[in-house]
C-alpha cells in the first residue's frame, strides 16, 4: 500500500472536483480524501497499489469536464489505512 499528499491549483473548486475524486477512487479502490483549503487549492490525500494512484492522478489532470489543473504537486507518505474516500 503506498500513500500520497496532492495539492492542486487551478479551476478545482465549485467545479465538482472532489465528488469527480470520489467516483475516480471507487473505480479504483482507493481510499482517502478530497478537501478544499482556504487558500483555493484542493487537497487529496490517496491510497492504494502505486498503479492505481498513477491511474488516479492521470484522471485527475484529464478532468471532469468542469475542473481546470493548472499545478499539482506530489509527495509520497507513510499509509494511515483509510476505510474509504471521503470529501470535504
Amino acid at each position: 500500500m503506498e500513500a500520497r499528499l496532492l495539492r492542486v491549483t487551478g479551476a478545482v473548486q465549485g467545479v465538482g472536483l472532489r465528488i469527480f475524486c470520489v467516483a475516480i477512487a471507487a473505480e479504483l479502490g482507493i481510499y482517502g480524501y478530497a478537501k478544499n483549503l482556504p487558500s483555493g487549492e484542493v487537497e487529496i490525500w490517496i491510497e492504494g497499489p502505486a498503479k492505481n494512484l498513477e491511474a488516479f492522478i492521470n484522471r485527475l489532470r484529464i478532468g471532469n469536464g468542469f475542473s481546470r489543473i493548472d499545478h499539482l504537486v506530489s509527495s509520497a507518505e507513510t499509509a494511515k489505512y483509510y476505510q474509504r474516500f471521503s470529501f470535504y
